[in-house]
């Protein structure tokens, strides 16, 4: 973009929003072509687990990092680079030989997807300096992610059934492109006056926990509990969680502020978001296996299915906003909770043959239920932190999505054990367990939404900003000495 060019909001709003719509659309469309791929390529269930969960694990550890290089070196300059390397990948598993080089592909894709998200939400809030215009682009930019999640069953059951389940990444491709041509013309380039310095023991140990309890937890189901190699992954996730809590601690410029942690609006927030998403990538996961091996659907016919589940995130999601608005967090975190609940208990006796009405109603159940909780989660996250800490507390409420994600899919996968192959019936019992695992999420979600609202979370928070009033950076305050270790 030349200097001199007048910034044209509209158009930026336009750019970062097809962006979002790329990242978004891609998680719907994979999920729906899971079988597909395992036809082609071969491999077991923990494959199909780690083709969704190698993207989300790299943009869980690099999402906070992300934002900071942003700021550091130049939004548009990391967006524009984001959306290449997305698009990189994204040839790339369209390219994919085998099992392992789809994984592989989709980690390097989710690599794109870290610069996209958060660096286009900054470059929104830096476009739209007037706080009524930028609320109403964040409106539109949060609607777009319902818009992505209604579209993508659909579109990806259509390109899988008709061209192949390749066309699912290979689609990415021409909206990059256009994406790409848009950010180099309208997107102005931008840095933060002050920029938060990287904490890279904090982010080398957030990587390291993620991947080793991932790998744990999904190959848990092929290879045991008890065998050596998964209690050595679960063990290095334990210590590092140690090593993390003593680092960050005493860290200057922490990647996890645990200050934040004292107020219960944030750490609520922070446990809703985890559960909630893990709820989500659970739905997603196993739907599109017992919609396609158990009930014998087609991969467009799979995704017809699944679309009450995102026309009710497009429904609830604004409705969400105005929710939290006028009334607070509580209600429709409780409503969300409910229907989260109730969808995944109808779901609790699932067979082969389940009525398709039934079905229905569960997956609209679910996605009103999903589409509330986003707006209470952001607004819990960052409600009574300091102004120049609230873009922070966004990004690892963000960040805990991304984990919830994560586990979700590792943990479905792994609870369904051996019957998760069998197809039928056998797969349909085996997915009862999981759906009661998710009535009782949804059971905290509806705790901590209560817990996290209160008077007592409120005076918690109003403790928590005090914490930062001497000590803009780092974890102490400046009357205070860091523990000893």
């Amino acid at each position: 973009m030349n200097p001199s060019s007048p910034v044209r909001p509209r158009l930026v709003l336009a750019t970062c929003c097809l962006s979002l719509f790329l990242v978004m659309m891609d998680v719907t469309i994979v999920n729906v072509a899971l079988p597909a791929i395992r036809a082609a390529l071969g491999g077991g269930l923990s494959m199909l687990q780690w083709v969704v969960d190698a993207y989300t694990l790299v943009v869980a550890t690099l999402l906070v990092l992300a934002g900071s290089t942003a700021d550091r070196i130049g939004r548009r300059r990391v967006f524009v680079c984001g959306i290449i390397v997305f698009c990189l990948g994204s040839a790339l598993c369209g390219l994919a030989p085998a099992g392992w080089a789809l994984v592989l592909a989709r980690g390097f894709q989710g690599l794109g997807g870290a610069m996209l998200n958060p660096v286009a939400l900054s470059i929104i809030a830096n476009v739209f300096v007037e706080p009524a215009s930028r609320a109403r682009a964040i409106g539109v930019w949060g609607a777009m992610s319902g818009l992505a999640l209604a579209l993508g069953p659909l579109v990806g059951g259509i390109l899988t059934t008709l061209v192949g389940w390749r066309a699912v990444f290979w689609v990415n491709l021409p909206v990059g492109a256009l994406a790409l041509g848009l950010s180099l013309r309208f997107i102005p380039e931008s840095r933060a006056v002050h920029v938060r310095p990287i904490d890279r023991a904090g982010q080398a140990l957030v990587a390291l926990i993620l991947a080793a309890a991932t790998a744990a937890l999904i190959e848990a189901r092929d290879y045991g509990w008890h065998a050596p190699a998964i209690r050595a992954g679960l063990a290095v996730a334990a210590v590092g969680l140690v090593v993390l809590y003593r680092v960050e601690r005493r860290s200057r410029h922490p990647l996890l502020d645990l200050r934040f942690f004292r107020a219960l609006p944030f750490s609520g927030a922070i446990v809703i978001a985890v559960c909630a998403f893990a709820i989500f990538s659970s739905f997603l996961f196993l739907n599109t296996l017992y919609l396609q091996e158990a009930r014998g659907l087609s991969a467009m016919q799979a995704g017809l299915f699944t679309l009450p589940f995102a026309l009710g995130v497009v429904v609830c999601a604004p409705l969400s906003g105005r929710l939290v608005g006028a009334r607070g967090a509580r209600l429709p975190l409780l409503l969300s909770a409910c229907g989260l609940g109730s969808g995944a208990l109808l779901l609790t006796g699932l067979t082969a043959a389940t009525p398709p009405a039934l079905l229905l109603l569960a997956y609209s159940l679910c996605g009103c239920g999903f589409g509330l909780c986003n707006a209470p989660i952001t607004n819990s996250a960052v409600s009574g932190m300091p102004r120049d800490q609230a873009g922070l507390a966004a990004a690892l409420a963000s960040t805990s999505r991304q984990i919830g994600a994560l586990l979700g899919v590792a943990l479905s996968g792994t609870m369904m054990g051996a019957h998760a192959v069998g197809g039928g019936a056998a797969l349909a019992q085996a997915t009862h367990r999981v759906w009661w695992l998710l009535v009782g999420l949804s059971g905290v979600v509806a705790g901590l939404g209560l817990v996290s609202t209160g008077e007592r979370a409120r005076a918690s928070a109003r403790v928590a900003r005090g914490l930062f009033d001497d000590a803009p950076i780092g974890g102490y305050r400046t009357d205070s000495t860091p523990p000893s270790t």
